[in-house]
């Protein structure tokens, strides 16, 4: 079964699968010289004829020619299926990074990307050349075998026709429900694996036994699917065997039959039965190829939804923002099938200021954060930094542009100086030093086992929240972006840290911008300004640090 989409996946890699083709062709007519040598010397032997030598070396010389053009095809084929994998997921993990975040699924992109990624190795290496050989071989082979039997070559021909025709239909069904198939296995490893991520929560709530049954039940249920794929598939192979032996033993009594009526000669029947086995020799491998692709066949609805799905659009502006002036002007985003967002925003930010957004939850604080990071894009008006529209920055100048540390910062199973340099892989142990201190995080890292050298757990296990925050803070602050965004960054600090990491913030940034959305009074004193949201609009204005009855109406609000 050729599917136009894998194929369209492959790229440059048509000439290989050809090149595997024409080496399967090659083994196929080895394995016919190999047959109808075999088959002139069991004549001989029959005839009384002394002379085999020769013959024994033909054999010999088919055979080690033989094997060493299959080692030659498995290693070309080995290098394919590499380079099939790492061209593919290169190109999915290219479009991850600009799939707008509404569109993520973490657990189904990591199924695909790694297990059906996977199943497309032999889609490729070995189905695809083998459909080429079975196109080519079986029809050669009839063709000999009715030079010698035309009966027997018309019986071979209509078997063949079938051991090819009949399972391919059966195939279109067992695709169809494998594609269900896919879906459930994609749905339950996404399960699984947000599971694992949130064992201690699910411990604290008492949900674990409760989230053990529903997994029982799905996996239990994706069992049953998996065993109904197997028996249809099973079936399909029984059809392909006995369309395969029925041809050899028919193609054999028919040529049994020239031979009593005088129309053949008795070593005819010998090298009927040799060739009509190699007739059906391709025919039985693209049945176990099929078989062995079938997982990555599946799965291409999951690779043509993430290769379909719309990426963020950047444009081709290689230069970073000069200066942090930010332009908000009428920008309009709401969340797909939700009416949460912003409508019709509108704010100046000059280069160099403090600004801080406050309001209750669900104003779309956050979703400014992300607009400016363009995680989102606004569905309309314009955002500009530096006077440069957001959306004409290619996406590296964007991200040297502007730098949002969020909520829930992402920490990798790095070391600690690793996990600084994100933004800034050149810079120096002082930098990194500076920045720590800049985030009050210097003494915290120095008591680690081995202090900037310190490899984290995954996303910093062996961190407290408000230790993860300053890290993440200090890794923003090494960035040279001249808009840096602070999303909630100080909710888990104390009162006297926040106070003590915004007052080194405040003074390490006065050439840069810096936009605060926060909750809390003691986050904001050092602003110049400060902006109230509610339901995705500006609702007050104010100079200065906002007032703690700012905060107070924001809450009676959100009540």
């Amino acid at each position: 079964m050729i599917h136009r989409r894998l194929l369209q996946l492959a790229g440059a890699v048509p000439w290989a699968i050809v090149v595997l083709g024409v080496g399967g062709i090659l083994i196929s007519a080895l394995h016919i010289g190999f047959a109808f040598t075999l088959a002139t010397m069991i004549a001989a032997i029959v005839n009384d004829q002394s002379e085999l030598l020769p013959a024994f070396l033909v054999l010999a010389g088919v055979a080690a020619a033989r094997g060493g053009a299959i080692w030659v095809r498995e290693i070309l084929a080995a290098r394919l299926g590499v380079f099939v994998r790492i061209r593919i997921r290169r190109r999915l993990l290219d479009r991850l990074s600009g799939v707008p975040i509404a569109e993520r699924d973490a657990g189904t992109t990591a199924a695909t990307v790694l297990d059906g990624v996977e199943g497309l190795d032999p889609y490729y290496t070995r189905y695809l050349p083998q459909l080429l050989v079975t196109c080519v071989v079986p029809a050669g082979v009839v063709v000999l075998v009715w030079a010698h039997s035309p009966v027997s070559g018309i019986v071979l021909a209509v078997a063949v026709a079938g051991a090819v025709l009949v399972p391919r239909i059966w195939d279109a069904r067992l695709l169809g429900n494998g594609r269900l198939r896919w879906e459930r296995f994609a749905r339950v490893t996404s399960d699984y694996g947000e599971a694992l991520q949130q064992i201690p929560l699910l411990r604290a709530f008492g949900a674990t036994g409760r989230t053990a049954s529903g997994f029982a039940a799905e996996t239990n249920a994706l069992r049953n699917l998996t065993m109904s794929q197997l028996r249809m598939s099973l079936v399909e192979t029984a059809l392909s065997a006995l369309a395969m032996q029925l041809g050899i033993v028919l193609a054999v009594i028919a040529t049994i039959a020239a031979v009593a009526n005088g129309h053949a000669q008795a070593a005819t029947a010998v090298l009927v039965l040799m060739l009509a086995r190699e007739a059906f020799r391709p025919v039985q491998e693209l049945g176990t190829n099929w078989h062995a692709g079938y997982l990555g066949l599946s799965a291409v609805d999951g690779l043509d939804r993430l290769f379909s799905t719309p990426l963020t659009a950047y444009g081709n502006h290689a230069s970073s923002a000069c200066h942090g002036a930010v332009g908000i002007s009428n920008v309009t985003y709401r969340y797909p099938s939700t009416s949460s967002g912003i409508v019709d925003l509108s704010l100046t930010i000059e280069s160099g200021e403090i600004v801080a957004v406050i309001g209750p939850s669900g104003s779309g604080k956050s979703t400014l954060a992300r607009l400016l990071e363009r995680e989102v894009t606004p569905h309309q008006g314009t955002i500009t930094v530096g006077g440069i529209p957001l959306h004409d920055f290619t996406h590296e100048a964007r991200t040297r542009s502007v730098v949002v540390v969020p909520q829930d910062p992402v920490l990798f199973a790095w070391t600690v100086s690793e996990n600084l340099r994100l933004y800034r892989p050149d810079a120096s142990d002082e930098e990194i030093f500076d920045a720590a201190r800049t985030a009050h995080l210097h003494d915290v890292v120095s008591r680690l086992p081995a202090g900037y050298g310190t490899v984290l757990a995954e996303n910093g296990g062996q961190l407290s929240g408000g230790q993860r925050q300053r890290l993440a803070i200090a890794r923003a602050l090494l960035s040279p972006a001249p808009v840096l965004v602070l999303d909630e960054v100080t909710a888990a600090l104390d009162l006297d840290t926040e106070r003590l990491v915004m007052e080194s913030i405040a003074a390490a940034s006065r050439t840069r911008t810096v936009i605060v959305i926060a909750h809390r009074q003691t986050a904001c004193t050092h602003a110049t300004r400060w902006v109230a949201m509610r339901d995705g609009r500006i609702t007050v204005r104010g100079d200065g640090a906002p007032a703690a009855r700012n905060f107070t109406s924001a809450r009676g609000r959100e009540t």
